[in-house]
């Protein structure tokens, strides 16, 4: 029998503010704990919600799922040497914290490649040349990729003004949490400054950084706009979570445990990918409600925008091998 529950003192230390983690464990046959970056509120944490519920329901109370928000347990860039190790045995983390392992996986950062939902859907949908080699490849790193989770276009956050172009970068530090947008914001003329999801609202607060780039969903659920005054719609790439479960965990699992998780996992998918348009439109309706100022950039602005595409492009083709090649000529194709 499989038991991975956590010694009482781990639960006093990260103060579990959870979802059902008392008695399930005790009854369980297998635990799936689950590593999560955003408050249990934000659109992923529900979607988690949603996996756990119908996972234990299905199995009849043998397989017990924690989830564990906010970054109790790792940071994001923690998360896939942690699940890759077994020291946890599933995660969800933003897909470019593969970049290191897999370059080819910020593809989805090249900016505006992917600037429709036909697009995006396009690329994500299982089996298709972009997600099939990108989860294939991950799977190398101990990792197997359970399900993707929509987080919506990436937008800026700044302070005294909206932003109308790569000018007003110029000599602004700028929060990132990829190299590919970091490269992005260089060739804008920014200074790119790499900050972990759950440590944007101090660095805002603090003016560690000028400029912020997020989605927007995370706007709502980190409230941050009580440290930042306007967001500009770039869109300038597609953020994607992806939750992945430690091989070996996984191997050592039953064909049917597996199939109800993997049934589990494609309905929490689908779920998140159809919800995405209404959850960012929740999300600015809400910030405007706060007092933000919701900025769409106009035609000309745009073109300055993808004017500086290119060398990221570029870097983006040196530097991720022949799988970069591969997916960036079949997004192209979308």
């Amino acid at each position: 029998m499989k038991k991975f529950a956590l010694a009482a003192a781990l639960i006093a230390s990260v103060g579990f503010a959870g979802v059902g983690f008392a008695g399930a464990v005790q009854a369980a046959d297998v635990t799936l704990r689950i590593s999560l970056q955003l408050p249990m509120k934000s659109h992923l944490g529900q979607n988690l919600l949603m996996f756990k519920q119908e996972v234990e329901e299905k199995s009849g109370g043998d397989i017990a799922v924690e989830i564990y928000d906010s970054a109790q347990l790792y940071k994001d860039k923690e998360v896939p040497a942690a699940v890759g190790s077994g020291s946890i045995e599933m995660g969800s983390v933003s897909l470019t914290r593969y970049v290191g392992d897999v370059p080819a996986v910020d593809i989805f950062y090249q900016p505006f490649m992917f600037d429709t939902e036909e697009k995006v859907r396009k690329a994500v949908a299982k089996g298709s040349p972009v997600r099939d080699p990108l989860d294939a490849a991950i799977a190398d790193t101990g990792s197997t990729v359970l399900w993707w989770q929509a987080y919506g276009g990436a937008i800026m956050l700044s302070k005294d003004a909206p932003l109308h172009g790569p000018e007003d970068l110029e000599g602004k530090k700028v929060r990132v949490f990829g190299k590919t947008l970091g490269d992005f914001v260089v060739a804008a003329g920014g200074a790119p400054t790499l900050v972990s999801g759950s440590e944007q609202y101090i660095a805002y607060q603090r003016g560690t950084v000028d400029v912020g780039m997020t989605g927007v969903s995370g706007v709502k659920s980190r409230q941050l706009w009580e440290v930042m005054d306007n967001i500009t719609v770039t869109n300038n790439a597609d953020v994607e979570f992806i939750v992945v479960v430690n091989t070996d965990f996984w191997n050592g699992l039953s064909d049917d445990q597996r199939a109800i998780i993997n049934e589990a996992a494609m309905n929490a998918e689908a779920d998140v990918r159809d919800r995405m348009g209404a959850i960012e439109a929740e999300a600015y309706a809400a910030s405007e409600e706060a007092g933000m100022t919701v900025y769409y950039p106009t035609d000309e602005e745009f073109a300055k925008w993808r004017s500086v595409s290119q060398p990221v492009y570029d870097a983006f083709l040196e530097d991720a091998g022949d799988l970069g090649k591969q997916v960036f000529e079949a997004a192209k194709k979308f």
